[in-house]
């Protein structure tokens, strides 16, 4: 049970046999990612007392000016600084080509004082750069973001201790972890096949003993499946699409989705939602994750705890 979490609130169901229904209790992303920051403060301070000064460093390289991106690399930014990481932004402009990129990319993999590089994505450029070409590019010892082919290929193998998880799944894990709720032989049903969340999520939920079904676009029986999980991870980028009905009672639900919708009540004309309709799926599950609130902050966290680690791989290595 969560020892920061609300408890689990009754409500009085209307029926006839009068049975009562439990509101899940909410699992803080914005409280448990504070812990993992104050936790790697700690570790920074201590790696800067035993050598000399030493501190992890991170390069976020961009191309274009886009605000969403500004934004989250200034959080990214603020977090680094906030924990000890000296992170520098590499801002490429707009008329980059992909042959500047890469050339950027190796400059960074070739310079040892950097521990982690990670590619803010969609690159906004007016030539044509191949993603998964520029991702492929970063050292797999500094792909703190886990998304080249190497990283992903040791996650599908179940080599977790030698490779860098993405961000999301790893916060995802996290915040399943507060819950106290054990992933070993839960059924746990992931929506979404993005190499960014949801293979990497079925790959870390698999390794950690879950039996894992993967659900898409194609999935006829979308309801069923959600129906059976007794964990759920939720990454489709559809607003609201898992309905609090077809969630298993007690479930713990994970939603990863950040779209926005129309809402005369605010300011800006609009909200933020999640891919899960949290007032009614929040009647049936034991434990959920709010959006905002909930995952997001944790992306940022687990980015740091990767950059951290790849410090750490660096130090060792460097000692032998």
């Amino acid at each position: 049970m969560l020892s920061w979490a609300a408890h689990s609130l009754r409500l009085g169901a209307t029926g006839c046999q009068g049975s009562w229904r439990s509101i899940a209790t909410i699992i803080s992303g914005n409280k448990t990612s504070k812990m993992v920051r104050e936790r790697l403060k700690k570790e920074v301070e201590k790696m800067a007392s035993q050598f000399s000064g030493f501190r992890p460093s991170l390069v976020v390289l961009q191309a274009g000016d886009r605000d969403d991106s500004n934004l989250y690399i200034s959080t990214k930014l603020r977090a680094a600084a906030e924990i000890g990481i000296e992170a520098k932004h590499i801002r490429l402009p707009n008329t980059t080509t992909q042959e500047e990129v890469l050339q950027s990319i190796m400059s960074v993999n070739e310079n040892p004082s950097v521990h982690g590089l990670i590619v803010q994505l969609p690159l906004d450029s007016v030539n044509h750069i191949d993603t998964d070409l520029v991702t492929n590019a970063v050292s797999p010892q500094k792909d703190v973001d886990g998304l080249s082919c190497i990283n992903a290929g040791k996650l599908s193998r179940g080599d977790l201790s030698s490779c860098f998880i993405p961000c999301t799944p790893s916060g995802c894990m996290e915040l399943i972890r507060q819950t106290g709720v054990s992933v070993v032989g839960k059924h746990a049903v992931v929506i979404g096949r993005s190499k960014i969340v949801g293979a990497p999520m079925h790959d870390l939920l698999l390794w950690n003993h879950a039996t894992v079904t993967t659900c898409h676009s194609k999935t006829p029986d979308l309801p069923e499946q959600v129906g059976r999980a007794d964990i759920l991870v939720v990454g489709a980028g559809r607003a609201e699409m898992v309905r609090g009905e077809w969630v298993k009672e007690g479930a713990v639900v994970i939603d990863c989705g950040i779209n926005h919708v129309p809402d005369e009540t605010k300011a800006s004309g609009k909200r933020v939602v999640g891919d899960v309709h949290y007032a009614s799926a929040s009647q049936r599950a034991g434990y959920i994750t709010p959006v905002p609130g909930g995952v997001g902050p944790m992306t940022v966290a687990m980015l740091m705890e990767n950059t951290v680690q790849s410090a750490q791989r660096f130090l060792l290595k460097s000692r032998r």
